[in-house]
């Protein structure tokens, strides 16, 4: 018996040897599908779990290569966006996903998972004490107003594994954003953190800031460079089609910027398999 459904069981079925992406789900969450079609299109095995369930079987973490976080309004963003996902993440749950980086899994936080992996301390990173410090914040958007649109952005040179190879060119680099409390601070200390690291793997564009992020910052990678967090939707363009103005691109090859972030990560957990069979 499998640990939990599959978006695309039939498929699974038939190639066993594909990397196993875990997907977390919740009450709230939206954007959990587009995640797993997401994974499926880059190549692994999308198995979507509620977390009351791996909250029974924390241990079912250490069966998955690939975690993802995905977006929507987790329990209605209660108290604030995230913050009853995070703290239902902590104890066992936190210590397996907090192993499972530690082993090499790369994992993705859009939107509100962005907010749940920030409050849960998983990043901006790396943890110390449990429950760990919290050393950033996502703020609500500049103007108080929920936004919902593309932005353009940019992909800075850094350490994250999921921006690998993406370099920011013309009409293709947008992101699809639909968040209200998506402005990121943190001090002046962590800024220069990350800027430093190399952990600003997303920056809207400087003409283009839709929330009044420090520094414009759209998303951020661990120490590690395994987990990408960032308010931005990478799952929901994983097809030209889905581009704004997908009909003026032209003829277009290749991956979208969304599809070649997964693509890049089970790449990466592909090649860490082999070596480690060599």
């Amino acid at each position: 018996m499998s640990l939990a459904t599959s978006t695309r069981m039939p498929y699974a079925a038939n190639m066993p040897s594909r990397p196993k992406a875990l997907v977390l789900t919740a009450a709230g969450i939206n954007c959990d599908l587009e995640l797993a079609e997401a994974f499926e299109l880059a190549g692994a095995e999308a198995i979507t779990v509620h977390i009351t369930r791996l909250a029974r079987e924390p241990d079912m973490v250490d069966d998955f290569d690939l975690v993802g976080l995905p977006g929507g309004f987790s329990y209605g963003d209660a108290i604030a966006a995230g913050r009853i996902l995070s703290t239902m993440l902590n104890g066992q749950i936190l210590q397996h996903l907090r192993a499972a980086i530690d082993r090499g899994v790369p994992m993705i936080a859009p939107c509100n998972g962005f907010q749940i992996a920030v409050q849960a301390g998983l990043l901006p990173g790396p943890w110390g004490d449990t429950p760990a410090k919290t050393e950033a914040a996502l703020l609500e958007n500049c103007g108080g107003r929920f936004v919902d649109r593309w932005v353009r952005v940019e992909y800075p040179q850094s350490r994250c594994v999921w921006t690998q190879g993406l370099h920011t060119s013309d009409l293709a680099d947008v992101l699809p954003i639909a968040h209200g409390e998506g402005r990121f601070h943190a001090s002046d200390k962590t800024m220069q953190q990350l800027e430093t690291e190399g952990r600003i793997a997303v920056r809207y564009a400087a003409d283009d800031d839709p929330n009044g992020s420090l520094g414009l910052v759209a998303g951020i990678c661990d120490h590690t460079g395994l987990v990408l967090g960032l308010m931005p939707h990478p799952e929901r363009y994983v097809h030209w089609m889905q581009h704004p103005s997908w009909t003026r691109l032209g003829e277009m090859s290749g991956e979208t910027p969304g599809l070649q972030m997964f693509k890049s990560a089970v790449t990466h957990v592909q090649s860490a398999r082999v070596a480690a069979s060599t």
